[in-house]
């Protein structure tokens, strides 16, 4: 068996983002969560001919 080490408190992570980055990830998310929706309607459309 390994050693025993006690277990430490949880650390926070600070990471920076510029305004034009998170711009992009805002937009990139946007267009993602536009594509789960349109995937959704075709899976919808999908199981309704299947009926």
């Amino acid at each position: 068996m390994g050693t025993v080490l006690p277990a430490s408190p949880p650390q926070t992570l600070y990471v920076s983002v510029r305004r034009d980055e998170l711009r992009q990830l805002k937009d990139e998310r946007d267009a993602l969560k536009q594509q789960v929706v349109q995937l959704q309607q075709l899976l919808r459309q999908a199981r309704l001919q299947e009926a």
